[in-house]
């Protein structure tokens, strides 16, 4: 309010009163504005992990104030830890793989210094071997493929209509008429989307090696590849909703030639992570917008639990389809706790406030997490498990929240994370019904974060074509990740055996679920 002649207070008390109450909200306002400067300054220029000060068993400074002192007391009952002396043993090389071929060099004595003084020959009685590892760079070779014509001798000098010379059909290819192989489309793919490479780094690359390839006709066969694996993507997305849980995740990415859109706009790149857990389904899905239609599209027809964070775009979701169960996730509520802390910046108190009483909350959760999927536990001995261990302190950290809400300013970062654990409190919890389930959607941000590292380096897509078989490769290559495959020896077979497929049973069969390494070895050719 704005003070004039006519809106003076009429007393000393009143006006006192009145300054009273504008030094209160400009002090609120003022650590406001330096709790987002602290903020701002630790975003960009501190160290961006996590990571607290704590060891299995508790944190090594206890909170002395509130309600930690009870939260802790255990902790601080505890006698020391002594540690016995030890000698550190210097740690032994790891073996080289058995699988790698071996080849031999023999460093002999000369012939003369193999008789001893008295006369005698010296005879073997030994070796001591030692490997090194070599490498040779990538080998480029040319395949030949030949097809004999045959013509009839006694026919070929006669006047005779429609003269028959036969020759056996070209193969079917991923890519008909270019001179691409399997092998070679496999190796660009991997370069770019496992090692991030970009196209015009390998363009150089080859170049080296006295190939001309260009980065447009590289790009071009990446394209034509994910157009040709559009039904291996339709049954990995069947598999995706077979499953009890999916992870959903959204980042993203710059696409300059969008039609009707300016090149500095955003687009996305949704990843979901389900289907069958010892061989999880990693999809990839691009689009122009973060509408909500596209996790509605993805899961349609979907039943069962679906982690996310607290964004509203999926929150349709249990409305759209109503099988669908929505799991939050405590990462995310625990960073905002501890972007409470780094934004208060160096301090000699080892008392941090409000957010290390929440995060000493959570901290206590993960230790029944990692005792109950450390133990070998199936899902439902999980559930079993940790519901009773960790309803107890999930019901503490919600009463001590809003206990704590009452009293903390809503603009504030610790206002905010609060409000964001309460407000989202239901999902959160949810993670307990089902040992499938854990606490948080690590999952699928670990899926996503191959994506982001080449981000870095190619920066944008140049086309939306460009970005729709970034996300068929993308999910091609981590699914046969975390399948157990090695992703260029799944593509090569992939690529030459897709053009070979006759109906879905053969399609089924290439899936990185219907695959093992073995099995890849003895069906992928010119190896």
């Amino acid at each position: 309010m704005m003070l004039s002649a006519d809106t003076l207070p009429n007393t000393v008390e009143e006006l006192r009163d009145l300054l009273l109450e504008r030094e209160a909200r400009n002090r609120e306002r003022i650590e406001f504005l330096e709790e987002r400067v602290r903020f701002l300054q630790q975003a960009l220029f501190g160290r961006k992990s996590e990571k607290r000060p704590v060891d299995e068993e508790g944190p090594r400074q206890l909170h002395l104030f509130n309600e930690a002192e009870a939260l802790v007391a255990e902790e601080s009952e505890k006698p020391p830890v002594v540690i016995p002396e030890h000698t550190r043993r210097r740690p032994k090389r790891k073996a080289l793989p058995p699988e790698l071929p071996r080849i031999e060099v023999i460093h002999d004595i000369p012939e003369a210094e193999k008789v001893c003084g008295c006369g005698e020959v010296l005879c073997r009685i030994g070796e001591e071997v030692s490997e090194k590892l070599d490498i040779v760079p990538a080998k480029v070779r040319v395949i030949r493929n030949i097809r004999p014509k045959y013509a009839c001798k006694k026919c070929q000098g006669l006047e005779t209509e429609g003269l028959t010379v036969k020759i056996a059909p070209p193969p079917p290819e991923i890519i008909p008429k270019g001179i691409a192989t399997p092998g070679l489309l496999a190796y660009i793919a991997v370069a770019k989307y496992v090692d991030a490479l970009p196209l015009y780094r390998q363009e150089k690359i080859f170049a080296r090696s006295g190939i001309e390839l260009s980065r447009s006709t590289m790009a071009g066969w990446m394209v034509k590849v994910a157009e040709a694996c559009g039904p291996i993507m339709e049954l990995l997305r069947k598999e995706l909703l077979s499953g009890p849980l999916i992870n959903a995740d959204e980042t993203p990415v710059q696409v300059l030639d969008e039609p009707g859109r300016l090149n500095t706009s955003l687009s996305y790149m949704w990843v979901f992570r389900g289907g069958p857990p010892e061989k999880p389904v990693i999809l990839y899905r691009y689009s122009p917008t973060r509408s909500g239609e596209i996790p509605r599209e993805m899961l349609r027809g979907y039943t069962g639990y679906c982690q996310t964070d607290a964004f509203s775009a999926y929150d349709a979701l249990e409305t759209a389809e109503p099988g669908i169960r929505l799991v939050g996730c405590f990462t995310h509520t625990r960073r905002n706790f501890v972007d409470v802390v780094n934004a208060r910046g160096k301090s000699k108190n080892p008392i941090t406030g409000s957010a290390e009483v929440a995060l000493d909350y959570i901290r206590k959760l993960y230790v029944i997490e990692k005792a109950a999927r450390e133990g070998g536990l199936t899902p439902e001995q999980i559930q079993a498990f940790r519901q009773p261990k960790a309803e107890p302190i999930l019901e503490e950290f919600k009463a001590w929240m809003g206990r704590r809400m009452s009293q903390t300013p809503p603009k504030g970062l610790l206002g905010k994370a609060l409000n964001y654990a309460l407000s989202n409190w239901s999902k959160l919890i949810r993670y307990l019904e089902d040992g499938h389930i854990t606490p948080d959607n690590n999952a699928v941000e670990n899926a996503i974060r191959p994506f982001a590292v080449g981000r870095k380096n190619w920066l944008f897509a140049g086309h939306p074509n460009g970005a729709h078989a970034a996300a068929t490769l993308f999910s091609l290559i981590e699914t046969a990740k975390a399948c157990g495959l090695d992703p260029y020896r799944y593509l090569r077979l992939l690529f030459e055996r897709l053009p070979f497929c006759q109906n879905e049973t053969d399609l089924k069969a290439l899936l990185p679920q219907s695959m093992t390494p073995e099995k890849i070895d003895l069906l992928v050719v010119n190896l």
